[in-house]
């Protein structure tokens, strides 16, 4: 069997290297440029002088204090000359070691805030840019993306700027020590950065590719980990096994070839030190013997030189990282500059307590363009009724209730509670006010009572247990290990379908919300729980508009309202009775349904 998986978002950017998304991450910087500026001035003052003063004081120690060529070679000016490169060498261990220290925790703290901020642009999104994602592809942005951000703010922001002073420092002392030789040298400079600028789109598409395939094997691990049951129920282990090797041995080959291409950087400088060292010896020499220059100012050349490629090779380096990051940095600003389908507008106003009154005006939506799922639906619930959807899959009920919580916004007419449009309010005042149990209940790592907590923080343990018990929950809870401290593991796998359900009510119904929605909330629960759940929504649901859907029509014969739905359009609505004296679609469903269980 053949698998394909297509994602929208890990598609090759093929865009210029984009020195404007590299500000925006140096903006992240911004908060500490003052413990920045710290740390250059340190390693400025203190490491570069020191830097640039031994190779100086070794060409005079060779000139003025053991050349023969005066005759009047001084040991104890030798001794000073020893003795402040001494100090020389001691001032720069210490700012190196501050230097290193300082970046590490500013760049830790950049990394903080950059994926915090991510965190929270990808909580703002709404149901839309999750439906074309997999989980997989978000989590590599939070993680692997920005972690390939951390070398750059740790080490490379800070040490680019010092090797930058370092160079101009060195420059300026070839260039006063000897001007001919000094421009000699230079221009193997102009000859290395043309051959390293042809590399510059081959390496950042290469390691585009790379976080591509990185991505893709995040989403398919996450994918095989979420249907390990369906997995090993068909036996496709090996299949899996084998799809897995294939995506893992094309993203060692990406990384191969970004990795070799890389590492062209390092040659490149190589040879040009070469070239320039190769000048140095031969210019050097014939200026000696012309008495140009001294043999301690060819000396001093030759440890200036050796100064001079090694920030030249580390900014090169420092730009193979910069093209890393370019890569990650495009990825994880597409995410940032994604716009909420669902946008609250600058205006909008808390939603006050509502009662519950609900009514669509000409509702018309589509989770594609070409694709309708709701055509003019107009709908008027007065607080306090409990309303059933029902209709084949695919009718529009869960979308009603989607339009409702405002996960979606209508193509065409209005959502209003209490009269007030639902896009006029603020999006989190109106969710506090509306519960909803899913029929795929999601309970996180945590304890019993942290999961129930999770529908109002601020709830007592009280409160806490007298909803368990309300919704027939407070029993099971209680014969687990410890009780409402029971430990549930991911997603609650130790909990039965049914437990899982009945902590989803209790969590929605702490909240105490004046709208309930039931998405299929009984659909996996087996009759004698579904029994103990009626009991309970008997009294749960008085006083409380609430949304029923559901395909069990057994659960909502009670509604005082039930909706039928037919490819997007109300074609009945009434109460049960009515509904089925009037052998329309309900009584159509309903006998349907009747057939297959007595079957």
């Amino acid at each position: 069997m053949s698998r394909k998986f297509v994602y929208q978002d890990d598609e090759l950017i093929e865009k210029p290297f984009n020195w404007k998304q590299i500000g925006r991450l140096f903006a992240y910087v911004k908060p500490y440029k003052t413990a920045f500026s710290k740390v250059v001035f340190v390693m400025t003052v203190f490491g570069m002088l020191s830097r640039l003063a031994i190779p100086f004081l070794m060409g005079v120690a060779i000139d003025r204090a053991i050349s023969p060529k005066h005759g009047n070679s001084s040991l104890s000016l030798l001794y000073i000359i020893v003795g402040a490169m001494l100090l020389m060498y001691g001032m720069r261990w210490w700012a190196q070691r501050y230097t290193i220290q300082k970046t590490n925790e500013i760049g830790q703290k950049v990394i903080f805030d950059l994926r915090a901020a991510l965190f929270r642009h990808i909580q703002s999104l709404s149901f839309r840019f999750f439906d074309k994602r997999p989980a997989g592809s978000v989590l590599v942005r939070v993680t692997n993306d920005v972690n390939s951000l951390q070398d750059m703010f740790t080490n490379g922001v800070i040490n680019s700027a010092i090797d930058i002073v370092q160079l101009l420092g060195i420059t300026v002392i070839l260039l006063f020590l000897s001007p001919k030789l000094g421009l000699a040298i230079m221009i193997t400079v102009p000859i290395m950065f043309l051959v390293s600028s042809a590399l510059r789109k081959k390496i950042r598409m290469a390691w585009q590719v790379v976080r591509i395939k990185q991505s893709r094997i995040n989403s398919h691990l996450n994918e095989s980990i979420q249907g390990i049951r369906v997995t090993q129920a068909f036996a496709q282990e090996k299949e899996n096994i084998g799809y897995f090797e294939k995506m893992n041995k094309g993203s060692i080959q990406s990384w191969n070839i970004a990795s070799a291409l890389n590492q062209l950087f390092g040659p490149v400088i190589e040879i040009t030190s070469a070239v320039g060292t190769l000048i140095l010896l031969l210019y050097g020499t014939y200026l000696i013997q012309s008495e140009a220059i001294t043999v301690g100012i060819l000396i001093a050349f030759i440890t200036y030189v050796g100064s001079f490629w090694e920030p030249i090779n580390r900014l090169g380096n420092m730009y193979s990282q910069l093209l890393i990051s370019m890569s990650s940095a495009e990825r994880i600003f597409e995410f940032m500059d994604e716009k909420p389908a669902v946008p609250e507008k600058e205006n909008a106003t808390i939603l006050p307590e509502i009662h519950g009154d609900v009514r669509l005006e000409n509702v018309s939506f589509g989770y594609e363009a070409d694709r309708p799922a709701l055509r003019g639906i107009n709908l008027d619930i007065k607080a306090g009724l409990s309303v059933a959807l029902v209709g084949h899959t695919g009718s529009g009920k869960s979308t009603i209730v989607n339009l409702l919580c405002r996960f979606y916004d209508t193509v065409e007419g209005r959502v209003l509670l209490d009269g007030i449009d639902v896009r006029d309010v603020t999006i989190e005042s109106l969710r506090s006010q509306i519960g909803i149990v899913l029929q795929d209940t999601f309970i996180f790592s945590g304890t019993i009572r942290d999961n129930i907590r999770y529908g109002r923080p601020g709830a007592t343990d009280a409160e806490i247990e007298a909803t368990a018990r309300s919704v027939r929950a407070h029993d099971f809870i209680m014969d687990l290990p410890n009780g409402y401290d029971t430990e549930v593991e991911e997603r609650g796998n130790a909990l039965s379908v049914g437990q899982r359900q009945l902590l989803s009510f209790a969590r929605a119904l702490l909240a105490n919300p004046r709208i309930l929605v039931l998405d299929e909330a009984t659909a996996s629960i087996d009759t004698e729980t579904e029994l103990r759940i009626q009991e309970a929504l008997a009294t749960l649901l008085k006083g409380r508009t609430s949304f029923i859907v559901a395909h069990r029509l057994s659960t909502i014969r009670h509604a005082d309202r039930i909706v039928v739905l037919d490819h997007g359009e109300i074609v009945d609505q009434g109460n049960h009775d009515e509904l089925m004296k009037r052998q329309g679609h309900y009584r159509n469903l309903v006998d349907a349904q009747y057939r297959f269980l007595s079957a």
